[in-house]
Parts: C-alpha cells; sequence; structure tokens
C-alpha cells in the first residue's frame, strides 16, 4: 500500500468502513467523490474472499500503472479510497482512471501472500473472555484454542487504530458477538473475536471484543519500517504459547 504517514491515514478508514454496499453486476464498479481531493472506488457489494481478491487485485494494478496526480490509496473491506492532487487533476481523470484500471487484467490473486505468525498466549489474565466464549458455544475452552489456531487469516483492512487488522477466515464455531459492554481499556497486543472476524489490539484503547489471549508482539511501531506489522493481502496464522515464552519474547 502506497500512503502518506500513518497519521494522515486514521480518518479515512472511518469514512470507508461505514459506506453502505453498493449494489452492481460482479464485473462492474463504482466511483463516487470522496471529498475534494478523493474518489471512492466501490469493487463489490459484500464482505468476503472475493471482494477481498478485488480489492488486492486493483492495488496492484494502481501500483503497476499509478495514475497521473495519485497521492495515495488506501484499501479497505469492499472499497479503494484513492486521494490525489485537485491542482494537477480533477475527479473525472481519477474516477476514468480507476475505471480503465480495474478493466485491464491483472496477475496480483496469483502472487503468494506474505505469511506472518503471531504467538498468542491464551486464557487466563491474557484471555478474559475464553471462557465465555466457548460457554456461548457449548464447547471447551481448549476447542476454542484449536480452532482459533487452526487456519490462517486474510488481513481484509486496516483501521480503527494504526495497525489493527481486521482479520476474515474465523471458524464459524467461534464466530461469537461482541461484549454488550465494552472495556474502558484494553491492554495492547490483546487477540479478540467479534462476529466473523478476530483481530489484534495494537495498543491500550478502548474495546468492545471478546478477548481470548494476548500476543507479545508490537502490531505497530512509529520508528519501524513499516510501521504496521501487518498489511492488507498478508495472511496470518496464530501460535499458541505458555506464560512464561510470553514474558521473554516480551523483554525481548
Amino acid at each position: 500500500m502506497k500512503c502518506e504517514p500513518w497519521r494522515r491515514l486514521l480518518w479515512p478508514y472511518i469514512v470507508i468502513s461505514v459506506q453502505p454496499p453498493h449494489h452492481q453486476s460482479a464485473d462492474a464498479i463504482a466511483c463516487e467523490p470522496l471529498g475534494e481531493g478523493g474518489a471512492l472506488v466501490t469493487l463489490a457489494s459484500e464482505i468476503g474472499r472475493d471482494a477481498h481478491e478485488r480489492v488486492r487485485a486493483f492495488c496492484a494494478k494502481l501500483d503497476q500503472e499509478r495514475p497521473r496526480g495519485l497521492i495515495e490509496y488506501v484499501p479497505a473491506y469492499t472499497t479503494v479510497a484513492l486521494y490525489y492532487d485537485p491542482l494537477r487533476v480533477d475527479y473525472a481523470d481519477i474516477r476514468d482512471a480507476a475505471q480503465r484500471i480495474a478493466s485491464q487484467p491483472s496477475n496480483a490473486t496469483n502472487t503468494i501472500p506474505r505469511l506472518v505468525d503471531i504467538p498468542v498466549c491464551y486464557g487466563g489474565e491474557f484471555g478474559p473472555d475464553l471462557a465465555d466464549v466457548a460457554a456461548h458455544h457449548g464447547i471447551s475452552a481448549d476447542d476454542v484454542i484449536a480452532l482459533h489456531e487452526g487456519g490462517e487469516y486474510d488481513v481484509w483492512m486496516l483501521g480503527f487504530a494504526p495497525g489493527f487488522a481486521y482479520l476474515g477466515g474465523l471458524p464459524e464455531r467461534i464466530a461469537t458477538p461482541r461484549r454488550a459492554t465494552p472495556r474502558v481499556k484494553v491492554p495492547a497486543g490483546s487477540v479478540g473475536i467479534a462476529g466473523a472476524q478476530t483481530g489484534v489490539y495494537p495498543f491500550d484503547s478502548p474495546g468492545g471484543w471478546q478477548l481470548i489471549g494476548r500476543t507479545p508482539l508490537r502490531m505497530f511501531d512509529p520508528v519501524r519500517s513499516p510501521p504496521a506489522l501487518l498489511a492488507p493481502g498478508d495472511r496470518v496464522r496464530f501460535r499458541a504459547i505458555t506464560p512464561r515464552e510470553f514474558e521473554e519474547l516480551w523483554r525481548a
């Protein structure tokens, strides 16, 4: 993803994530203005693997053929926000470029995604909602852990906070609604479940996801390049660790 420094990206995520779906054919795209110097390209009407692959492919083609005047782009579930220099091009130019680029063939979906391993200490003080998630589904806590760490997840988008990745691919057997009452403070590194998604909190922050574990990894570090550990298009695999391993990795 080509972008400006992370602080410029905070508000676009909020705008994109609340856009209503556009009903369109499988091959069509919709484009509409997004304030001054912005355009919102909608590539699918529903969140899912197909939409994720379309977004990935479109972003790959933007990298291959960057439209004149484009400053940055921000991918989301079903959309890509384009930010351009209005002194060089206008909205019609960007709209036409987006439609032209979207119609071109691409082998982006044939590229091998980066696989990121995330160690997680499940349950106890690290995952205070693990027992509740297990009870909600009538299974054991060990079953929840086995299901959560048993698959691979797609990074669909970043949002909510710098470095917070929304991960698709959670097994249906452990898909769990958010907490009725959000917590005022969720510790950085907490691994949570909300509906059919899972994710990792990059900072101490309020949050309403069901917390089942915690990772010692820093999901966002402003002095690291790139600062976010995960990016859209990556794949994630979780790996259970002990509290002792957590402390060792936390201090490393």
